[in-house]
């Protein structure tokens, strides 16, 4: 496949499949921080809104960048193991527990920098549409999937630019539906598959959220006329 661009490009790509669903009442939910540029383009495509799910890999020790589990924080913290690596890392699930207080401190540090003041937005009976820049394991994945159902969404879309054929076959048993641009084979990691794939900073991330303004309402022709003729009336003619 040709490398995407950059975050914005694949993102751009992605709502265009995303959009062809025709997903009722739909909710973005971007994966932070590689998955906000994403999920920004998803959103503004769809007129909808946009938030962050809180989740955190918990890497190997001496490798970091292969997931052990993930946590995703909420009412209760979730924890979802990769038994296969654990198995092979012979890394115990009290290992897990004790690597997980470290990750909800650094949700709970996101969460404070990135949300501030901002209300969070309700996906009980909402169409979710869950976004990040690539998958590779398939754990952070998991985890948010299933911390997601317990606040009762309508359905849970999974939305990514690429990942491995067999990590997209092995979450269809966890999500509604998925959107995966590419599934390249063999697949050796998410950046090879961007030109521009660089670390993206806190700052970016609130910058993203601060010009993400929410969808404004769809005006029916009574709303448009009543709003027209209220606009004349305050400020006069315009043709004036």
């Amino acid at each position: 496949m040709t490398p995407f661009a950059n975050r914005e490009t694949a993102g751009k790509a992605l709502a265009a499949a995303v959009a062809a669903k025709s997903l009722p009442d739909p909710v973005v939910l971007a994966l932070p921080r590689g998955g906000v540029p994403v999920a920004a383009e998803v959103a503004r495509a769809l007129h909808a809104p946009l938030d962050l799910v809180m989740v955190r890999k918990i890497g190997v020790p001496w490798q970091p960048e292969l997931a052990a589990a993930a946590v995703i924080d909420g009412k209760d913290a979730q924890i979802v193991v990769n038994e296969e690596v654990c198995a092979e890392a012979n890394i115990s699930r009290s290992e897990i527990d004790e690597l997980a207080k470290k990750e909800l401190e650094e949700i709970d540090r996101r969460a404070k920098l990135y949300l501030k003041d901002r209300p969070r937005v309700s996906i009980s009976g909402r169409s979710a549409i869950v976004v990040d820049d690539g998958i590779a394991t398939g754990t952070t994945a998991r985890a948010v999937i299933r911390g997601l159902r317990l606040k009762q969404p309508k359905s849970i879309l999974l939305a990514v630019p690429v990942a491995p054929k067999e990590t997209v076959a092995a979450l269809r048993k966890e999500a509604d539906d998925i959107v995966c641009l590419a599934t390249p084979e063999p697949f050796w990691g998410i950046s090879l598959h961007y030109i521009d794939f660089h670390q993206v900073p806190d700052e970016e991330v609130i910058r993203i959220l601060e010009a993400q303004k929410a969808p404004e309402p769809k005006l029916t022709e009574k709303t448009k006329k009543a709003k027209n003729s209220k606009q004349t009336g305050e400020g006069g003619s315009r043709a004036a």
